[in-house]
């Protein structure tokens, strides 16, 4: 399978659909849609939500659509890098009441608590920026001078 790395609607479209097949094929071989993780002491679901925001996301990057690609790995052994409040005016992490911002290798994996039903949920992953560094801050800013 030939992976596209360039940034065309035509290209973009062609990694959402090998995300979506991705996350098919891996569901079919994963009946229980979850995976344990070290750092998060718990089990990562996949869910609607977790296809969803993937291949809208990593479609975006070869980089990024080439992490998904190792959902089990990731899923298992990212560390939680930071905890948030989720984002308010987002109306996908609704059910959330924080996320996790979680690292493994280039990998960026976010991952939602949903407290109704106890479950850490799958959010989204992505490639990690080489300059973004590991405190969840992102990367800084140079103030301009006035």
């Amino acid at each position: 399978m030939e992976i596209p790395q360039g940034k065309t609607r035509e290209e973009i479209k062609t990694r959402e659909k090998i995300i979506k097949d991705f996350y098919a094929r891996w569901i079919a071989n994963n009946p229980s849609k979850s995976v344990w993780n070290r750092s998060l002491n718990a089990l990562i679901k996949v869910k609607g939500i977790s296809i969803n925001e993937t291949y809208e996301h990593a479609a975006r990057s070869y980089d990024s659509t080439m992490e998904v690609l190792h959902l089990t790995e990731i899923l298992s052994e990212a560390e939680v890098i930071f905890m948030a409040p989720r984002k308010a005016d987002d109306k996908n992490q609704k059910a959330f009441s924080r996320v996790y911002v979680m690292r493994h290798k280039s990998a960026r994996l976010v991952v939602g608590y949903q407290p109704s039903l106890g479950d850490y949920v799958q959010y989204s992953i992505t490639c990690a920026s080489s300059n973004m560094p590991n405190t969840g801050k992102g990367p800084r800013r140079k103030q301009r001078k006035k």
